[in-house]
């Protein structure tokens, strides 16, 4: 049905505002957005089809904009829809040196 995304910036604990997001499918960009001061952004898609997306944070520029080199430029999830009704949360806790990902609700 829809998508959403919430980075947290797991040195600081708190949110990690301003991080540029790209969705694409088949590499093509579906959509694209930028984390909220809450870290989130609520609708990156308002509808998926069965298939397998990728979601691209752009991890360099924020930890440039917070003065942090990374060793991360960029995280890039591939995850798979399969039903296409249900709502999608892809969530990310980041740090310069490690990331992870789940699935969330």
């Amino acid at each position: 049905m829809s998508l959403s995304t919430h980075v947290l910036d797991a040195t600081t604990g708190r949110p990690a505002a301003g991080v540029a997001v790209i969705l694409s499918r088949s590499g093509s960009e579906v959509s694209a957005g930028v984390t909220d001061p809450d870290g989130r952004i609520g609708a990156l898609a308002a509808e998926l089809e069965v298939d397998t997306y990728q979601i691209r944070f752009d991890t360099a520029g924020y930890f440039a904009a917070q003065g942090i080199t990374g060793f991360y430029p960029e995280v890039l999830i591939t995850f798979e829809v399969t039903d296409a009704s249900a709502h999608h949360h892809v969530p990310l806790l980041l740090s310069p040196y490690a990331y992870s990902t789940y699935r969330g609700s």
